[in-house]
């Protein structure tokens, strides 16, 4: 199994960071972890470098800081990615943000930053892993007029849009809010398991202590539940799709 998207680089991690990858490595293939500043890419690579074969990583701007990053700090990350392409296997998580960004001429520049995003992600041949709040449609709207195929939903929550997305063949992954939340349980009814990749978005998600990317077997036996399939076939399937997608080697 693969947890294709947690956030080792957080400062949650940073006295134990070793130790957590070390129970990975016992009971994963692989995680993914996400870097979505520009202040945590030395981190992520270190991991990648340390950890080579286990740890890999997505890379890109976090539409949340649009506010935050300068056009030459955004300009000057974009050429760091791509001299360490050899060490990114996916551009995310990129996309829409409008839970956190409310003022409209932001949501705008979030707009125009995804679309950067995408365009840096057909340049370097990598997929892309999309964060969406409160903006589905849009998210969904730009990628279709874009022609954006090898696409990985981060926390898919848009019931409506699931039609679509299988249509588009656009991954999906699932959560540990699958465990509480009724609405990701019909979507994981909904969506095809040859679809479905699972994460669990630590160090976040961990319902008041600290999770980790060993938690991935709590979402995958809701995903077996729900599918009223065997806990085997849904971890090995969604290992499988996640090293498809991400295009990994073992």
């Amino acid at each position: 199994m693969i947890d294709v998207h947690c956030h080792l680089e957080q400062p949650e991690f940073s006295e134990d960071r070793d130790e957590v990858i070390k129970r990975c490595r016992n009971e994963l293939k692989a995680v993914v972890t996400c870097c979505a500043h520009p202040s945590d890419f030395e981190i992520t690579i270190e991991m990648v470098r340390k950890y080579k074969g286990f740890v890999f990583a997505s890379v890109g701007i976090h539409p949340e800081y649009v506010k935050d990053i300068s056009g030459k700090e955004k300009d000057e990350f974009v050429e760091r990615i791509k001299k360490n392409r050899k060490y990114i296997v996916a551009i995310g998580e990129v996309g829409l943000d409008f839970y956190w960004v409310k003022e409209a001429v932001w949501r705008e520049k979030q707009k125009e930053l995804f679309v950067e995003m995408i365009e840096l992600s057909k340049e370097l041949g990598k997929p892309l892993v999309v964060h969406a709040r409160d903006a589905f449609d849009e998210c969904l709207r730009i990628l279709e007029k874009h022609g954006v195929e090898n696409v990985l939903m981060h926390l898919f929550g848009a019931r409506h849009l699931v039609k679509r997305i299988v249509e588009n063949g656009y991954m999906i992954s699932v959560g540990p809010i699958v465990l509480r939340s009724k609405n990701h349980k019909k979507i994981v009814r909904d969506v095809p398991l040859e679809l479905i990749t699972l994460e669990t978005d630590s160090p976040w998600f961990g319902f008041g202590k600290r999770n980790e990317p060993v938690s991935i077997k709590n979402v995958a036996e809701r995903v077996a539940e729900i599918k009223k399939l065997d806990f085997d076939a849904v971890w090995n399937q969604c290992g499988k799709n996640a090293a498809g997608f991400f295009g990994l080697k073992f």
